[in-house]
């Protein structure tokens, strides 16, 4: 039977732990009790059976006067509700004194002080969050609302353009909108301005505030002149949507109220687009707040249980019967005994199904609750599978390698050009994804929400077995691919025939990864490829967590990059025909483009860092911009002395490598660990661990201090032969491969670490109206 410690270390909601009954805490103090008893309670039950003895009647007499003391018993314990010292009616605190004396009175004291403790804990966190959830309600009501106008415009609108009853000419401008017609055209523009009128004076109902709504002017020739574009407020840095959001929502109105455009063409497609964007918005936010009601009434029933159990443990070591009149102050305390939560749950499902999903309850029930996909056996029987097929194939890849002579001096020219630079890129793919199962691996086992961090859909997240399972896929079949061409080449087949295959292979993974069909983890892809356009086009779209985060892995994977570049060139200049492998290299443009691709991962990073400073205001994003463009021109200045080798370049390469390598341990540490804090009870730690062995983070600080300088290597040039030079690079690409799955662990336990800081467990979605303040 699992202990109720580790269900509920299992259970509980890791951004609440701290708000969450501390069980541990009152479990220590139940043994400090239980360890103050033991003397006294031996000495008196020695006493007790040596003046009487044994009898068979004792179980008897033992259950009459449980029963009589029962009924005679006064109460043990009373706990009394009072309001707060800030003097708010509303916020209660409890307080329990005991009427009967106990043997252990001062570690019972301590104990219910501390249990009074937890209760209004547990109160207070209940009623904060409830009170936020119920506002955030209230505010994807008026959301609702507002975006149901919005919908009567653009049908009303629709309806009229369809029937041909109106033969209004409005102006191209927003601002100088006019009618313009006969006395009978001049009366429905009229009608129709009383009509808009009524639905601004019912939208500002709403909240929502318009420019010039209460001194609407006329022109010179006296027709109405419109202006309701909305008024947005721009939000507090960190706290609102972002500016394109606000654009957005100020072009939808500009559109539907004034200007609209005769006619079921483009104008009305764009206006649907607008109103499906915002209403997709809204439907994002009613799920993140059902999801947080979930997580608030789950808050509750945890907690109820903990309450019960420890009571219980109490009743057993004291031979009392406390936890009935504590329990009955618990059930009325307010974290059990409100219904907003139950009830707002039920509303939400309601509207949901309502606006959403159609009257269809069971597929709103698909949004609102997304079941998570168990774990599959036939996952890690694959896993096995293909890892033991890997072993082997690249043991016969080893022979056949020896047995043809394939890295010898006649042709290891032809080898190192043709199979290396597209069975590398693979083989760090495959690296960079056993990693990062490594890393869904440990981020499980400590409960860091990685999920919610990344905001992936549950549904579909990658789970560390899926991870590991592509990663044996893929080196399953790079492998195979080099053992296909060795046995091409004992077959006799033409150098041309065989040096296809890599490109061949290249392709195949080039169509998988696009496949449209819902096979080979297409959610999975498609986020892919969505985040990688997200990179490429970083001051254009808002960065999320995940958009950053791997930006960050592809500047570790410059080599596979370099390598796409070489691979790329081979097959475009058709050099697997000619043999001529110095065509790329020798080439100017080629060699201009390792400038590019060597300094693009850090330039979108550094694009990054701008447009989150513009979004944010924090200009710990300019200082970390800072970083990333001080590794350019380190790359730079190291791929002009690998080219033009002199002592003037040896130092340009010295100093910048070692001013960004100090840039980048100082960001590692201190600003994507957390670590080095002054003041923490942890020396040159955090206060806060989620690894219980502090001994680990220091090796890690180790650790990652070495694989940070391994460029040592490229300055003091340790080489012999191609073949040498060139395994000698991927061993160093494979070591930052490992450096960053090694760094991913700690930058997300730091960020989820400031998400338990703040509570943060549910995502902020940003709303498409802004609304004023009612006296603004």
């Amino acid at each position: 039977m699992v202990k109720f410690s580790k269900e509920l270390e299992a259970q509980l909601i890791p951004e609440w732990k701290e708000a969450f009954v501390n069980y541990w805490q009152l479990k220590k103090q139940i043994k400090k009790i239980k360890l103050s008893r033991k003397p006294k309670q031996s000495s008196h039950y020695t006493d007790a059976r040596s003046d009487f003895g044994r009898s068979l009647l004792d179980p008897l007499r033992k259950l009459a006067e449980n029963f009589f003391s029962a009924r005679e018993k006064p109460e043990i314990i009373q706990v009394r509700r009072k309001s707060s010292e800030d003097g708010d009616d509303d916020d209660e605190i409890y307080q329990t004194e005991l009427v009967q004396l106990f043997s252990e009175e001062d570690e019972v004291k301590v104990f219910f002080a501390r249990l009074d403790e937890e209760l209004n804990k547990v109160n207070q966190f209940y009623k904060s969050k409830e009170a936020d959830f119920l506002e955030k309600g209230e505010s994807l009501k008026k959301q609702l609302e507002i975006l149901a106008e919005i919908k009567q415009i653009l049908s009303d609108r629709r309806r009229r353009n369809g029937s041909g009853s109106s033969h209004r000419s409005w102006s191209s401008s927003a601002r100088n909108s006019d009618f313009s017609g006969s006395p009978g055209e001049l009366s429905d523009s009229q009608s129709e301005a009383s009509r808009t009128e009524e639905i601004i004076e019912a939208l500002e109902r709403n909240g929502v505030s318009f420019i010039n709504s209460a001194t609407r002017s006329k022109a010179k020739n006296g027709k109405p002149k419109m202006a309701l574009r909305v008024d947005l407020p721009a939000p507090p840095p960190g706290t609102g949507p972002p500016r394109s959001i606000s654009a957005v929502t100020s072009v939808l109105w500009e559109e539907l109220v004034n200007n609209p455009r005769p006619g079921n063409g483009g104008g009305d497609y764009v206006n649907r687009k607008k109103i499906q964007c915002a209403e997709k918005m809204i439907r994002k936010a009613f799920v993140e707040l059902y999801r947080g009601l979930g997580l608030l009434k789950t808050y509750s029933s945890l907690n109820m249980v903990a309450f019960t159990k420890i009571l219980k443990k109490f009743d057993k070591v004291c031979n009392q019967q406390a936890s009935s009149s504590y329990l009955a102050v618990v059930k009325r305390s307010y974290f059990i005994s409100s219904d907003k939560v139950v009830r707002l749950m039920d509303e939400v499902e309601s509207i949901f199904t309502k606006h959403f999903a159609n009257n269809d309850r069971k597929k709103a029930m698909k949004f609102l609750r997304p079941q998570r996909q168990k774990d599959s056996h036939m996952v890690t029987f694959f896993v096995g599978l293909f890892t033991g097929c890997f072993v082997s194939l690249f043991s016969v890849y080893v022979i056949l390698a020896h047995l043809s002579g394939i890295f010898s001096s006649s042709t290891q020219t032809s080898y190192m050009e043709t199979v290396y630079p597209v069975f590398s890129v693979f083989a760090l793919l495959s690296l960079h994804l056993f990693m990062y199962g490594c890393n869904l691996f440990m981020w499980k086992n400590t409960r860091i929400n990685y999920v919610f961090i990344f905001e992936l859909s549950p549904n579909t997240a990658l789970r560390y077995r899926d991870a590991f399972l592509i990663c044996t896929t893929f080196m399953t079949a790079v492998v195979a691919a080099m053992v296909v061409p060795l046995i091409l080449r004992a077959a006799g087949f033409s150098p041309t025939q065989v040096d296809t295959i890599p490109g061949i292979f290249l392709l195949i993974f080039i169509c998988i990864l696009i496949c449209p069909f819902d096979v080979f983890y297409r959610p999975t892809r498609y986020c892919f490829i969505r985040i990688l356009r997200n990179i490429v086009c970083s001051p254009f779209y808002k960065v999320l967590m995940v958009d950053f985060f791997m930006a960050d892995q592809l500047t570790s994977q410059i080599p596979l990059l370099r390598h796409l570049e070489s691979t790329g060139c081979y097959f475009m200049a058709k050099s697997f025909r000619t043999h001529e492998y110095n065509t790329c290299k020798n080439g100017r443009i080629y060699r201009e483009l390792a400038y590019v691709i060597s300094f693009s991962p850090y330039f979108w990073r550094a694009m990054q860092c701008i447009r989150r400073w513009w979004d944010e205001s924090n200009t710990d994003h300019l200082v970390n911009m800072g970083k990333y463009v001080s590794a350019m021109v380190a790359a730079g200045v190291r791929i002009t002395y690998a080219r033009e080798s002199s002592s003037l370049w040896f130092a340009f390469v010295l100093v910048s490598s070692v001013v960004a390598t100090v840039y980048q341990l100082y960001w590692d540490f201190v600003k994507d660990w957390g670590l080095f804090k002054p003041k923490s009870k942890n020396p040159w730690l955090r206060d806060e661990l989620i690894l219980k062995n502090k001994n680990i983070y220091y090796l890690s600080i180790a650790l990652n201090f070495v694989l940070r300088v391994a460029w040592i290597e490229t300055v003091m040039r340790f080489r012999v032969s191609p073949v040498q030079s060139h395994m000698l690079d991927f061993f160093l690409a494979s070591l930052e491969v490992i450096r960053r799955g090694h760094w991913n662990f700690y930058r997300l336990e730091n960020e989820h670490l400031n998400n338990v800081g703040e509570f943060r467990a549910v995502k902020t979605v940003p709303l498409p109206f802004r609304e004023m303040d009612s006296d603004g």
